[in-house]
């Protein structure tokens, strides 16, 4: 009954990992800029066993993130911007530099630009800074201007290779192979949404639950009929 035991618990496990991610998705659809992620499944032979197709252990091997674009919705805040096509805007981080959508840019009272709760980066690799009180504009060549004079210009890139998710609104390259300079321009006066669908993920998580309460059922069955075995086989 041990092999029940585990083929149950690894359906449990991953069932577990679907549940974080769909709830994840659920809380953050109307994040501007969250990126859902997507775990991925795939099923194992026992180990010693590969002629033995009757135990085959079902795991979430890993998450991916899903870098479609979601919604765009108007404001007509000249300080809202959307990249075009997949293009992400930089910001800084204490760990290095991270990429994002979430395009509502604010001015501190430093005079830094922040996006996602981060310092903007500038084409120059540098946190962008305007003269403190300037007033501050953007144009859709990502172009920065402080009462009318050019300061900067905000750094665009693509996604070429691996990433992270370290955010609900940020993501993070594997290495510097993963992301190259954009030539993309910006979208003034919106926002972009994250890209699930709170009507998909509300589906998903019910469903996910019932998956993972069948594995729990299985594994208490399995449990019961390893103990009666244990008491058949008892010397009284």
């Amino acid at each position: 009954m041990a092999d029940g035991i585990y083929v149950s618990m690894n359906g449990a496990s991953a069932r577990m990992a679907q549940l974080e991610s769909v709830s994840d998705n659920l809380a953050n659809a109307q994040t501007p800029g969250f990126k859902a992620t997507r775990p991925s499944f795939e099923a194992f032979l026992a180990k010693g066993d590969a002629h033995n197709s009757s135990k085959v252990y079902p795991a979430a091997v890993s998450t991916q993130v899903d870098l479609t674009n979601g919604a765009i919705i108007q404001t007509g805040n000249p300080l809202d911007v959307v990249p075009s096509g997949r293009s992400f805007l930089a910001v800084q981080t204490a760990d290095g530099i991270a990429l994002t959508r979430a395009g509502h840019v604010q001015v501190e009272r430093n005079g830094g630009l922040t996006a996602a709760g981060r310092p903007l980066i500038g084409k120059d690799g540098n946190p962008i800074f305007t003269p403190v009180g300037a007033r501050v504009r953007l144009d859709t060549s990502g172009s920065v201007f402080a009462n009318d004079a050019k300061i900067g210009e905000l750094a665009l890139f693509d996604v070429t290779g691996p990433i992270n998710r370290i955010g609900p609104s940020l993501i993070a390259p594997h290495d510097a192979k993963s992301i190259t300079p954009s030539n993309g321009t910006l979208r003034l006066g919106e926002i972009e949404t994250g890209n699930a669908s709170p009507l998909e993920a509300a589906v998903q998580l019910v469903s996910a639950q019932r998956h993972f309460e069948t594995s729990m059922q299985a594994l208490q069955t399995y449990r019961r009929l390893d103990e009666k075995a244990s008491e058949v086989g008892r010397v009284r």
